[in-house]
């Protein structure tokens, strides 16, 4: 699995981005957005029990990604179009805020060394990357487990100081000198 101070492979991905007619598709690149800090995070399938907790729970806490200078990015190995009909299917899903991407041939996450080495889907992976395409940091939870999406907002609110800081620290508190 790549890590601390890996740069991101470079991508080029299919994504659902909306479930309006004609609108629904964009390619996203690991350039796409420019300046910005990344959040890309992997879920194992479209359309299963513990993804569409995570993913609803990104996209109700967008806004404060926003405001830290970042972009969501989710992730797995299901096609666009499955993106597409679970979007229009799961009430939670059809007006998520971020892109949906499509790694269906596996070479991001082949890349990126997250694929279940016996269910060959991706693990619930969450990575931070720094606007020079540089990982920060990387987590990830075995299959059945889901991730804590406020300890991803504050882990890039940490990271964001430049400082350092100190064990549960949250934003707003003293860093250490």
């Amino acid at each position: 699995m790549l890590t601390i101070g890996d740069k991101i492979p470079s991508f080029k991905l299919k994504a659902c981005v909306s479930i309006e007619g004609g609108k629904e598709f964009a390619e996203i690149t690991e350039g796409s957005y420019k300046g910005k800090w990344l959040v890309l995070f992997s879920w194992p399938l479209d359309f299963t029990f513990v993804c569409p907790t995570e993913i609803v729970e990104f996209g109700q806490h967008n806004a404060e990604f926003t405001k830290l200078n970042s972009q969501l990015l989710g992730m797995s190995t299901d096609s666009q179009y499955s993106h597409l009909a679970w979007r229009e299917k799961h009430p939670g899903l059809k007006n998520l805020p971020f892109p949906m991407l499509s790694d269906i041939k596996r070479d991001l996450s082949n890349a990126l060394g997250i694929l279940h080495k016996d269910a060959g889907v991706c693990l619930r992976a969450t990575y931070i990357v720094d606007p020079s395409g540089t990982i920060r940091w990387a987590s990830a939870n075995d299959l059945p487990v889901g991730r804590n999406v406020p300890e991803v907002l504050r882990v890039l609110e940490a990271l964001q100081t430049e400082k350092l800081t100190p064990c549960n620290w949250q934003k707003g508190q003293a860093t250490l000198n």
